[in-house]
């Protein structure tokens, strides 16, 4: 029987990336005259990639950015980001331990995430967690992005996994979205970046920290999955 897998998210998931986005994201408006974000704006402005975040710093601010001025925007966020990389981002409470735990009862792990690959494998590799991970991929790594299940299904397959013995655990609709949309189950964290409790985007479990993350509930929602 195949590993069972599972597949984080990145940004508000596995690591705590918001000190370091809100720092490139304002030095990037910054250029353009815009007053800088919050953190309190962060729930509107991750989870769809840099450009997304971007684009809507300056809906945020009342202005518009066209098609032609984003490519020069989106060149300072990533030098900038890549500049500071890991910076202050931190992986969250209890994430290691639980790797540890997975890796030890033979699961495989992934990362599916919406950010740039080559921004998330720099980060994950400044962080020292490269190797635990079978797979990563970024919202630049095929021609979908999340919540298109085929992002998800091909990290599935990059990873040596198969969908049926598969979790995706994340913290904002894309996230939850994408596995329905691949008929994954998922885990829902609510430390991360969304903008409505998660308990709304309605997982299949919620875990209040990576404290409760153990082989034990993965395997039962595979099962449960299986069963439906």
């Amino acid at each position: 029987m195949t590993a069972p897998l599972v597949v984080f998210d990145l940004d508000g998931t596995l690591v705590d990336t918001a000190p370091d986005l809100i720092a490139s994201l304002n030095h990037t408006i910054g250029t353009a005259g815009l007053e800088p974000v919050s953190y309190d704006d962060l729930t509107f402005l991750v989870g769809h990639g840099g450009q997304v975040m971007i684009q809507r710093a300056f809906e945020l601010r009342g202005e518009t950015l066209t098609d032609r001025d984003l490519p020069s925007y989106l060149k300072v966020f990533v030098d900038h980001y890549s500049a500071g990389m890991p910076g202050a981002s931190l992986p969250y409470p209890g994430l290691v331990a639980a790797l540890d735990r997975l890796d030890a009862a033979g699961f495989r792990l992934a990362v599916c995430t919406n950010k740039m690959e080559g921004l998330a494998r720099r980060l994950i590799d400044g962080l020292q967690l490269t190797p635990r991970f079978s797979a990563i991929t970024g919202g630049d790594t095929f021609s979908v992005r999340k919540p298109n299940a085929a992002h998800l299904l091909e990290t599935i397959q990059l990873a040596g996994g198969v969908s049926d013995r598969s979790v995706m655990i994340g913290d904002s609709l894309n996230d939850i979205l994408v596995a329905r949309n691949a008929g994954v189950p998922s885990i829902g964290v609510p430390f991360g970046y969304s903008d409505v409790p998660v308990i709304q985007l309605e997982p299949n479990h919620i875990i209040e920290s990576f404290d409760e993350l153990r082989p034990e509930l993965v395997e039962a929602l595979i099962a449960r999955s299986a069963a439906a």
